[in-house]
């Protein structure tokens, strides 16, 4: 598999990511096994995380697997803190709560270090000044080798960086900043991405097929999705539901025609689609089953046609206007 370098620094990722969210949970280790194994000899490296999937369990499924399969020195692990199960306050970037969380974390990964540790989400609680501090002292301790975000809007992203970048001497860059991002929703290409193009930050979208309905398994199934989906599932139906409706079924509908086109998969048109658009470093997919993580992988030898990346560009395009637009003309 093709390798990128994370932003504007020295580490190398392969182009599609492996996700973690439904470890613990829906995906036991046995099938966890099964997908890291496959990931690893397709040459897939970088491996997503956090502290708070299944309470650490995806965590602590990651670290078992890694000591069995798969040599630790052949894996990119990244994880995130910073997410609690507080209803009250759902973040804390506070330094003594994410440096705290980062040795939890790296307790249930049995390895010594992270290779790249993120923050999960932007804290207004925190002075942004502490929690950038708390990624100076993990990688100067040697807990993390790079740092990066998660969830940040294109000001708190820009306002990050910029602070990272001004003191260089004794500051970790930040090399990443993780979003959602596929033709379901782009929302991302109004600040966020052009922050990180101009910072050196480079992008890894989650959910880079649309919380799966990208794949066209929702298409023709009844509501709320077929068997053992995400959609039918009681604790992801609300996460799928938003990308259920008349715009979300114009874009599948555009994306299965460019797929019986090529002759190809819509999973595999939409994942090479987000994969290639400027800036992003790669696109974390979250299969179930090593049938599905192949699925994924078959995209790797997938380059859309100019054409079909401008049709889908169109069906998928986002309303961006004043300031986006040129005032001039308004």
């Amino acid at each position: 598999m093709e390798q990128r370098h994370l932003g504007r620094t020295g580490l190398r990722v392969s182009r599609i990511g492996l996700g973690t969210l439904t470890w613990g949970r829906g995906t036991d280790e046995h099938d966890a096994a099964d997908l890291v194994k496959t990931f690893w000899e397709a040459g897939g490296t970088l491996v997503d995380t956090a502290d708070v999937y299944a309470d650490g369990e995806a965590e602590y499924l990651l670290g078992r697997i890694v000591d069995r399969l798969v040599p630790r020195e052949d894996l990119v692990i990244a994880t995130k803190a910073g997410s609690v199960p507080d209803p009250e306050r759902r973040f804390d970037g506070s330094r003594g709560h994410l440096l705290g969380a980062l040795d939890a974390s790296l307790h249930r990964l049995g390895t010594d270090h992270v290779d790249l540790w993120q923050v999960h989400a932007f804290d207004p609680l925190t002075p942004l000044e502490e929690t950038l501090q708390a990624l100076d002292i993990a990688v100067t301790t040697g807990r993390a080798r790079y740092a990066g975000v998660s969830n940040f809007s294109g000001w708190q992203l820009a306002k990050a960086a910029t602070w990272q970048l001004a003191l260089p001497a004794g500051r970790t860059r930040l090399a990443s900043t993780q979003m959602e991002y596929s033709l379901l929703q782009r929302g991302v290409e109004r600040e966020v991405l052009p922050a990180a193009l101009d910072l050196g930050v480079g992008l890894l979208p989650s959910s880079p097929l649309g919380r799966g309905v990208l794949t066209g398994k929702y298409r023709h199934a009844a509501f709320p999705g077929p068997p053992g989906s995400r959609g039918a599932s009681e604790h992801l139906a609300g996460f799928v539901a938003p990308y259920l409706d008349d715009a979300g079924d114009r874009v599948v509908d555009a994306l299965t025609t460019a797929a019986d086109g090529l002759a190809t998969t819509p999973l595999q048109v939409a994942l090479a689609w987000v994969r290639d658009r400027p800036g992003v470093c790669a696109p974390l997919v979250g299969p179930r089953t090593s049938e599905q993580l192949a699925a994924a992988l078959s995209a790797e030898a997938l380059t859309l046609p100019d054409e079909i990346c401008q049709a889908l560009d169109d069906v998928s395009a986002p309303v961006h206007r004043y300031p986006d637009q040129d005032w001039s003309t308004l």
